[in-house]
């Protein structure tokens, strides 16, 4: 069975946040994931996760204004060396955190532009953060979000990110796979992870049950039979990577809310 990851922006909500790494090891994870690291100082992040047996396996780059409702600067001209500084921040939370995988968010198509004419600054931008993150053996993702809950994001589908991949022609940039994303955008996840997982450019796989963004065990998916295709292509191919668990949990914020809810890993891995 894959490694599962806590989102810890999203899931334990009843805690602050510096106390969800404990809540998320005695529910048995063993990696954690989340949006953004830079409220705190890095040292204090890593203490985190050393106290509580964690690996840090993916956050995300400085967003922009996140609160003024940017989604990302990559695809934004004119901005080019807010992004750069922005990139160098990330990588230095992840060599502290020794985080492998750094989201890089694309941005909004600004009102009146066409993705056409950003193309040009979203490659070179994500090429040059793959050069810099490539110098201390980082890989840079990039994920394809649905329409729906970012309307105007730059990259929405799986076959134009593995496009984008290509133009790019940096080895050490990869997709970052939501499958939440994906179902909301395309559907027929099977065949995609079939298709693009072999080919070793996906680096990260994320879940949600869709349509509500709850656990995997609530909606319209399969995932105990999508986890068990994940298991039989990565068999064959060796991928070893991570699912993110980047869902809102059913029971909000009430206590406990979180591991109620972990029935459906229980389910998949009885050991934990």
């Amino acid at each position: 069975m894959p490694r599962f990851a806590a989102n810890l922006s999203m899931l334990y909500p009843e805690h602050d946040f510096l106390d969800r790494y404990a809540a998320a090891a005695r529910d048995g994870f063993r990696g954690v994931e989340f949006l953004f690291p830079y409220a705190y100082e890095p040292k204090e992040l890593a203490s985190r996760l050393q106290d509580n047996g964690l690996e840090q396996v993916l956050f995300n780059a400085p967003p922009g204004n996140w609160d003024g409702g940017e989604r990302g600067t990559a695809c934004l001209p004119g901005r080019e060396q807010e992004f750069r500084d922005g990139v160098v921040q990330a990588l230095r939370y992840a060599e502290a955190l020794e985080c492998p995988r750094v989201h890089v968010m694309a941005g909004l198509v600004p009102q009146g532009r066409e993705r056409a004419d950003l193309r040009p600054t979203y490659v070179a931008n994500v090429r040059w953060a793959a050069r810099e993150a490539a110098k201390q053996g980082v890989n840079v993702l990039l994920e394809p979000i649905n329409t729906r809950d970012i309307p105007g994001f730059f990259l929405n589908r799986q076959d134009h990110a593995h496009e984008l991949l290509a133009e790019i022609g940096e080895a050490n940039v990869q997709v970052q796979m939501d499958l939440y994303h994906c179902q909301i955008v395309e559907g027929d996840l099977a065949m995609k992870i079939r298709q693009y997982l072999p080919t070793g450019r996906v680096g990260h796989f994320q879940v949600a049950g869709v349509p509500q963004r709850h656990e995997p065990d609530v909606g319209e998916l399969n995932y105990p039979y999508l986890f068990s295709v994940i298991d039989e292509v990565s068999a064959a191919c060796g991928w070893q990577g991570w699912i993110g668990c980047e869902y809102r949990p059913a029971r909000g914020a009430q206590a406990g809310g979180t591991s109620e809810g972990l029935g459906w890993l229980r389910r998949l891995t009885p050991s934990s």
